[in-house]
């Protein structure tokens, strides 16, 4: 990986992190004014459609193999079981720890990836695994 793409990945996943961070704090305030799969439905309706006008405005390809949309779907249904979820948690506890717990999804994929696609396992990987389940039983107390 070159010096730009890193800067570019950096760059992305910092505007990842502070968007969902902020999306978890305003769809916790949504989930206390109304009804929390309400608020999850219009969450990403409104995600859906700026995602759509991002895709026609820019120069992203509408080819779609029978195999890429299926995985994208499958990723659709995931994101939505996690989204729905994620409200409905906002409504039984604590922001902190639902968003806590969410935001340790890296962690399954990590283990999917080396489980499942092969990825290698390593001291460090599996160190930063468990220094990350330590920050998450903090961060819930």
């Amino acid at each position: 990986m070159e010096f730009a793409e890193l800067n570019s990945a950096v760059g992305f996943g910092l505007v990842t992190m502070v968007a969902w961070g902020v999306w978890i704090v305003v769809g916790n305030a949504a989930s206390e004014s109304i009804d929390p799969r309400t608020a999850a439905a219009i969450s990403y309706l409104t995600a859906g459609l700026l995602a759509l006008g991002f895709v026609l405005v820019s120069d992203a390809s509408l080819a779609v193999t029978m195999r890429g949309g299926v995985l994208a779907g499958v990723a659709g249904v995931f994101t939505g079981i996690g989204l729905i979820s994620m409200y409905m948690g906002f409504a039984h506890g604590s922001t902190t720890v639902v968003s806590t717990l969410g935001a340790m999804y890296f962690i399954v994929a990590a283990v999917i990836s080396m489980g499942v696609l092969g990825e290698a396992v390593t001291i460090t990987r599996v160190v930063g695994i468990a220094f990350a389940v330590v920050g998450v039983v903090l961060v819930a107390r």
